[in-house]
């Protein structure tokens, strides 16, 4: 699958975008595991919003490998 990184996801990752091939991946709780497990600073982010196919997601949203997801870190300003 797809996966697009936004603010502070794209500096974790070190890339706007990356692909992953992982069946198991069925849920978008698995997905967020998976890519912690990958790239460990995302666990510091105090949310972190899962779009798949730009339709916001819960954790429970089943997930397919042709999806485009996205990581859309908090967002503060003024």
């Amino acid at each position: 699958m797809k996966i697009l990184a936004f603010g502070i996801t794209k500096e974790y990752i070190g890339q706007s975008e990356i692909e992953l091939n992982d069946d198991s991946l069925s849920t978008v709780a698995h997905l967020k595991n998976r890519l912690i497990e990958l790239y460990p600073n995302l666990k510091s982010l105090n949310s972190l919003a899962i779009a798949v196919n730009e339709v916001y997601a819960a954790e429970e949203d089943k997930i397919e490998q042709n999806d485009v997801v996205a990581l859309i870190p908090p967002v503060s300003g003024g």
